[in-house]
C-alpha cells in the first residue's frame, strides 16, 4: 500500500462518524465554490463532510503530488493520482477552481494545466464526497465530471470499473507513477491482468475471470461490504470475485498493486485499525509477467520475490531488475568469418518463459534439443518441455521468466554461455586420459558405422523420390501439406488448387495474387504468377527458389512451391488472412492501437534482420512498404516478396520509377546510381516505421502543404519538440514515442553509410540501447 506518515484524526469519531454515513456517503458533500484555491504548504486539500478523504497535495520526492487520499486515518493512503507520471510538483504551485469554471494546476510561471481536461461545459462548484469521488457539478446541479471515471490503480466501495478501462499499478509503494501491469475488463466480459506494455492477447495476460462471452458491457464493480463482482449490461450479476465480509466501521477497496497482484483490503477505522489483505488473484508473486526484467527469471525466496540472471549474464543495473541482464561475454555472429566460436551450454531446470521462437523442432528428446541449439549459430537459447518433447529455438532477449515447479511437466532451458579459457585447459588429467582412449575406439566404431549409414541413405533418398514422384502423379495430395518446401508443382496442378486462377485476391505491376486452397489437407495458399521473370534458363531459376525457400523465420512469408512450366511461372505462399499492413493502418475503422502497431514495427525489423544477416545467403528485399507486409490470423506481421528482387529482371531492382505505389520509400541511393546495400532496406523500414506511427501515407495530397510529406512534417515537430500532433488525440506513451521517432529518423539519413544496422534498429525498439539524438533535419532528403 501506498502510505505516507500523516497527522493523525480521532479515529474512535470516525468509526461512529463513518459507520452511520455509508448508505448516504454519496449525499454527504463539502461544497467547493468558484475562485476557491489550494497550496502545498498551507491549505493544502479539501475534506469530504466526514473528514475521511481529502482531494488535495501530498508529500512526494522533493515535492508533492495532487490526488485523493484517506486522511482520516493515521497511513494516508493514496486512493487516486493526477498526471503521475509528471515530476513532483513544486511548493509554490496552486490548484484552483476559477472563476471560468476550469480546475487546474497553476504554476508560478502562470503555467496552467487542466486537472478535469475530460470536462463538458464549466463548472460552478465542486464536492469532496464521503464516497471518496470528487466532483464537479454545473449550475444546475448536474455532476459534469468525476474522479470515478478515472480511476489510476484503485478502485473504492460504490465505484466501477467501465468496459474497456483499465488500472495501472504504481511504479512501487512510495513511487505512483505508472508501474508494470495492468488490469482491463474487456468489452466481452473478461477481467483480465496483463504486463503494461503488451497488447491483450491470451499469451500475455496472468490471470482473468474467464467471464468472457457472459455479457456485454460488463463492469467491475464495489460495494460497501467488500462485495466484489462483474454486472453485465442489464444489471445481472455474471460473476462475484469475493462474497462479501462484514460491515460497520470497515472500510474495503480494491488495488492492483505494484507487484502486479490484484487485492483486496479492508481497514477497521476502531483505534489502532490496520491495513488486511482479505484476497488476491495469486499466492505465486512472481505469476505476474515481467516481475522481471529481460534475461531474467523470478523465484521466490521466503515468501519474498527476487530475480535471478539466466547463466552467463550478469544484471545492467545492480539493484534494480527491471534493466534485466546481459551477457557477461560476446558471442560473435553467425557469419563473422572467424572460425567456430568457444561456446557451451548451460542448463536451467523447471523455469518458464515467453516463447518467441524462430524454428521449432518436434518429436526430439532434451539432448538432443541442446545439441541442436549449440549446432546452430542462431540459437541462442531454446526451451524444451517433457509432456510435448518440442524444442524451441530462440533468439534473445528471453522475457517473462518464472520459477515452475511441480506442474507435471518437466522443463528445461538451454542457455548458450562463453567457455572461459579455465573451463579448457584445467580439464582434470584422468578426464584426457580417458579422452584419448575413447577417441581411438570411437573412431573405429565410425569408420565402419558410415559406410553403412551411407549405403543406408541412399536406398532411402532413391525411396523417397520414387514415392513423391507417386504422390505427384496421382491424386494432388501436395507434399507441401507435410511441412516439406518448396515443392515443384505442375501448372495443372496450380489451375486445379486455384479453380482455374478464379478468385484474385492481390495485383502488382509484376505479378496477380490468386487464392488457393489444397484440398488434402484443407489448407489455404496464396498463388503468385510472376512476370518478366529472369531468362537464365530453369536451372538459376529453381536454385533461386531453393535459396528462398530455405528461408524460416515467423516474421516472413513462406514460400512452400512453385511451377516452372514453360512461360508460367507461379510461386505459391502460405495465405495470410488479415491481408496487408497498408490495409490496417489506411483504413480508419481497422486501425490499430499503439501497442498493437509497436509490436508490428518490431517484427518487421526482426524479418528485414534475418533477411541481412542470418540467411546463408544475404538477401536485401528492395521493396519495404505496407502492402509488402502481411498480417496473419494472429495478426504476426510477416514480410512478403523478399524473395522477387532475386528473381525478377534487373529493370524490376535497379529502379523503382515504373512501379507505382512505391514513391517515398525510395532510398536516394536509387537515384545517384550507387551501389545498393542493406541500408537500401534500412531507410524503407524507416519511412514505414514513420506510417506506423502516425497511421498515414508517407505522401498524402490531403495534408496541408507542410505536411504532404510525412518526414518532412516529423523532422518540423521533432525539431520544435512537439510530436503530440503526429499522434493527435491517440493515448500514447510519451517517451516510447520520442524514442520511435528518433529510431526512425536515424533510418532515413541521407548517408546510408551513417544509417545504422537492422541488428542495431532492432534494439534501439526494444529499448535495449540508449539512442542519440539524429542529426539536424537538414541532413533528411526526402526521395520523391
Amino acid at each position: 500500500m501506498q502510505r505516507f506518515q500523516f497527522l493523525s484524526i480521532h479515529s474512535i469519531f470516525l468509526f461512529f462518524l463513518f459507520a452511520s454515513s455509508c448508505v448516504t456517503a454519496q449525499q454527504r458533500q463539502s461544497n467547493i465554490s468558484l475562485g476557491s484555491s489550494l497550496r502545498p504548504t498551507t491549505n493544502s486539500s479539501w475534506l469530504s463532510s466526514s473528514k475521511l478523504y481529502a482531494f488535495g497535495f501530498y508529500p512526494r520526492g522533493n515535492g508533492y503530488a495532487f490526488g485523493i487520499f484517506l486522511a482520516g486515518i493515521p497511513e494516508k493512503t493514496v486512493v487516486w493520482t493526477v498526471y503521475r507520471d509528471d515530476p513532483p510538483i513544486p511548493s509554490n504551485a496552486t490548484l484552483l477552481l476559477n472563476t471560468e469554471g476550469r480546475l487546474v494546476l497553476q504554476s508560478a510561471q502562470s503555467q496552467v494545466t487542466d486537472i478535469a481536461n475530460q470536462i463538458t461545459g464549466s463548472a460552478s462548484s465542486a464536492s469532496m464526497l464521503d464516497s471518496g469521488n470528487f466532483v464537479l457539478y454545473n449550475s444546475s446541479g448536474e455532476i459534469i465530471w468525476q474522479s470515478f471515471d478515472y480511476p489510476t490503480d484503485t478502485i473504492l466501495p460504490t465505484q466501477r470499473l467501465l468496459t474497456g478501462y483499465e488500472l495501472f499499478s504504481s511504479v512501487s509503494e512510495t513511487n505512483p507513477s505508472t508501474g508494470k501491469f495492468r488490469l482491463k475488463i474487456h468489452r466481452d466480459g473478461n477481467l483480465i491482468q496483463y504486463p503494461t506494455h503488451t497488447e491483450d492477447a491470451p499469451a500475455y495476460a496472468y490471470w482473468s475471470t474467464g467471464t468472457g462471452g457472459r455479457g456485454d458491457h460488463v463492469t467491475l464493480n464495489l460495494d460497501v461490504n467488500g462485495h466484489l463482482y462483474l454486472l453485465n449490461a442489464s444489471g445481472f450479476n455474471i460473476w462475484s470475485i469475493t462474497e462479501g465480509y462484514p460491515t460497520g466501521g470497515i472500510l474495503y477497496l480494491m488495488r492492483v498493486d505494484w507487484d502486479g497482484i490484484l487485492r483486496l483490503y479492508s481497514h477497521n477505522l476502531r483505534p489502532n485499525g490496520t491495513w488486511s489483505a482479505l484476497w488476491e488473484s495469486s499466492k505465486n508473486k512472481c505469476d505476474p509477467k515481467g516481475q522481471c526484467g529481460i534475461n531474467s527469471f523470478c523465484f521466490t525466496n521466503d515468501k519474498k520475490t527476487d530475480c535471478s540472471c539466466l547463466p552467463g549474464f550478469a544484471s545492467v543495473n545492480q539493484g534494480n531488475w527491471t534493466s534485466g541482464c546481459e551477457r557477461d561475454f560476446i558471442l560473435e555472429s553467425c557469419s563473422n568469418g572467424h572460425g567456430p566460436v568457444k561456446v557451451k551450454i548451460e542448463q536451467l531446470e523447471d523455469t518458464l518463459w515467453e516463447d518467441g521462437s524462430y524454428l521449432d523442432l518436434s518429436e526430439t528428446t532434451k539432448e538432443d534439443c541442446q545439441q541442436a541449439c549449440l549446432e546452430d549459430c542462431n540459437c541462442e537459447a531454446a526451451l524444451f518441455k517433457s509432456n510435448d518433447r518440442k524444442c524451441r529455438m530462440q533468439k534473445l532477449p528471453l522475457r517473462f521468466g518464472k520459477r515452475d515447479i511441480g506442474n507435471g511437466s518437466k522443463n528445461f532451458a538451454f542457455i548458450k554461455v562463453g567457455i572461459a579459457s579455465s573451463d579448457v585447459n584445467n580439464e582434470p588429467r584422468k578426464e584426457k586420459k580417458c579422452l584419448r582412449t575413447g577417441l581411438i575406439i570411437t573412431l573405429s566404431c565410425v569408420f565402419g558405422a558410415s559406410i553403412l549409414v551411407f549405403a543406408a541413405c541412399l536406398i532411402f533418398i532413391h525411396g523417397y523420390q520414387v514415392w513423391s514422384n507417386r504422390i505427384i502423379a496421382g491424386n494432388g495430395n501436395f507434399r507441401f501439406c507435410e511441412d516439406i518446401a518448396p515443392v515443384s508443382f505442375t501448372f495443372a496442378e496450380i489451375e486445379k488448387l486455384t479453380d482455374g486462377f478464379k478468385e484474385e485476391i492481390g495485383k502488382g505491376s509484376s505479378s496477380i495474387v490468386y487464392k488457393g486452397i489444397m484440398m488434402h489437407c484443407n489448407k489455404f495458399v496464396a498463388v503468385k504468377k510472376l512476370e518478366k521473370v529472369l531468362a537464365e534458363g530453369e536451372r538459376e531459376f529453381l536454385t533461386e527458389i531453393k535459396v528462398i525457400g530455405r528461408t524460416h523465420h515467423k516474421n516472413l512469408v513462406r514460400l512452400l512451391g512453385y511451377s516452372f512450366d514453360g512461360p508460367n511461372k507461379v510461386l505459391v505462399y502460405e495465405y495470410m488472412s488479415n491481408g496487408s499492413l497498408a490495409d490496417l493502418l489506411f483504413t480508419p475503422e481497422k486501425q490499430l492501437n499503439w501497442i498493437e502497431r509497436m509490436d508490428i514495427a518490431r517484427d518487421i525489423a526482426r524479418g528485414i534482420l534475418y533477411l541481412h544477416s542470418e540467411c546463408r545467403t544475404q538477401i536485401i528485399h528492395c521493396d519495404i512498404k505496407p502492402h509488402n507486409v502481411l498480417m496473419d490470423e494472429n495478426r504476426c506481421a510477416k514480410i512478403a516478396d523478399f524473395g522477387l528482387a532475386k528473381l525478377l529482371k534487373p529493370d524490376q531492382t535497379n529502379t523503382f520509377t515504373g512501379i507505382r505505389g512505391t514513391r517515398g520509400y525510395v532510398a536516394p541511393e536509387w537515384y545517384r546510381n550507387l551501389a545498393v546495400t542493406v541500408k537500401t532496406d534500412v531507410y524503407s523500414f524507416g519511412v514505414v516505421l514513420l506510417e506506423i506511427i502516425c497511421c498515414r501515407r508517407c505522401m498524402d495530397q490531403n495534408f496541408p502543404d507542410n505536411q504532404i510529406v510525412l518526414q518532412d512534417w516529423v523532422c518540423q515537430c521533432f525539431d520544435a519538440g512537439d510530436l503530440r500532433q503526429l499522434v493527435r488525440n491517440e493515448e500514447v506513451d510519451l517517451k516510447q514515442l520520442k524514442r520511435m521517432i528518433k529510431v526512425a529518423l536515424w533510418c532515413i539519413l541521407d548517408e546510408p553509410s551513417v544509417r545504422p544496422s537492422m541488428k542495431k534498429v532492432l534494439l534501439m525498439l526494444e529499448g535495449s540501447v540508449e539512442i542519440p539524438i539524429p542529426p539536424s533535419s537538414t541532413s533528411f532528403v526526402t526521395s520523391i
